[in-house]
């Protein structure tokens, strides 16, 4: 009776996957750093880029890994192998494929035969199909983690990102005044590499004053794709109907996804106008800043709070959103607000079940909503 195979040790596989794509970066390569042996050089480990212009391209960087993982080390030692950015393992006519669905299937043979004791492989994608048998595979042997972005079209998606940007805040030695961090937040949206490159341009122009505020964020953050959400928001919140109207044809040019920009920019603006103006019309709200606002808030009765958004821990409100609306409900009575409401949930109804324009779909929208009666 042949010997049961040496499958790899868990220990020994490793798989970074997710959309964001800055994060599955640095997470790999903080561990194969970890991982290469001490003054073990370029000699430490095999780097091997997966980024496939077509299917035996992806079959040919399976070949090269499969040998990579079966060579040992020139100096003895341990040895890292790592599959970086793989683009042909997601539900894409590459990874479709048979040359690379083949090639993926045959490097993990190799980890269920057995690595050496002192090697390594670590795997980073953005993309993995996991409806596949090789996602079922690579999760028995190998650490997964994964990041992904969080979906903006979801109420609350600002906390997951809040906590990434108070941790590189304090690594930068910022403080952020009352609101400056969510508003950095709200402006550079779900890419956690803008929100970083956004931080760090910020930490170069305080010098030695190492605190910032509302305004600081606004004149530094660049006008990223969700730059230009957030201004749709604002837009909107003003009733500037010609600007909203350029910003959509902006976003709808750069090949913006209607729905997305729905969901992302109108829907939230809208909900919080509506929330903000009908508990104003009961209520007696601070608008003077940001912490006074969220205290009047937690001293509102229960009933009246039940149906805000909250934060993903349970901790309190959401409500830096509901904070910048405050400002802006003196352009809309409640009655407007309300009609707008349902307009958004008709035209999200049209984008889905018809076959209009999406472009013309949403200027109806808009035009229905902030032109003054």
């Amino acid at each position: 009776m042949p010997a049961p195979r040496k499958t790899a040790a868990r220990a020994q596989v490793h798989a970074f996957v997710g959309s964001d794509e800055a994060r599955v970066k640095e997470a790999a390569l903080m561990l194969v750093r970890k991982l290469t042996p001490p003054d073990a050089g370029d000699f430490g480990n095999d780097i091997i880029d997966g980024n496939a212009d077509n299917a035996e391209h992806a079959r040919q960087i399976c070949s090269n890994v499969m040998q990579a993982l079966q060579t040992l080390p020139f100096f003895g030692g341990g040895k890292v192998v790592w599959l970086k950015s793989a683009n042909f393992l997601g539900d894409t006519v590459t990874g479709r494929a048979q040359g690379a669905v083949e090639g993926f299937e045959n490097i993990l043979d190799v980890l269920e035969a057995g690595l050496g004791d002192d090697v390594h492989f670590v795997l980073s994608a953005s993309s993995i199909d996991k409806r596949r048998g090789a996602w079922k595979r690579l999760s028995k042997l190998a650490k997964v983690e994964v990041h992904d972005k969080p979906d903006t079209s979801r109420q609350g998606w600002e906390q997951a990102v809040l906590v990434t940007a108070g941790k590189k805040a304090q690594q930068l030695g910022i403080t952020f005044e009352s609101g400056a961090l969510e508003l950095l937040v709200q402006m550079a949206g779900d890419d956690t590499r803008q929100l970083e490159n956004e931080m760090e341009k910020i930490d170069v122009f305080l010098g030695d004053r190492r605190r910032a505020g509302l305004t600081t964020v606004r004149r530094l953050v660049s006008q990223s794709r969700a730059g230009v959400l957030w201004d749709l928001g604002n837009a909107i919140g003003e009733r500037n109907l010609p600007h909203a109207l350029e910003l959509l044809g902006m976003l709808m040019h750069q090949g913006q996804n209607a729905i997305g920009i729905l969901l992302g920019a109108i829907v939230p603006r809208v909900r919080s106008l509506l929330l903000v103006k009908d508990l104003g019309s009961r209520y007696k709200l601070n608008s003077g800043n940001y912490a006074g606002f969220s205290n009047s808030l937690m001293a509102l009765p229960s009933a009246a709070t039940a149906h805000l958004p909250r934060k993903k821990d349970g901790t309190g409100f959401n409500a830096f959103p509901l904070f910048l609306a405050i400002r802006e409900v003196r352009h809309y009575s409640l009655d407007e607000l309300h009609a707008a409401f349902r307009s958004c949930l008709d035209a999200n109804e049209k984008l889905v079940t018809t076959q209009l324009d999406n472009r013309l779909v949403l200027e109806r929208l808009l035009v229905g909503m902030l032109a003054r009666r």
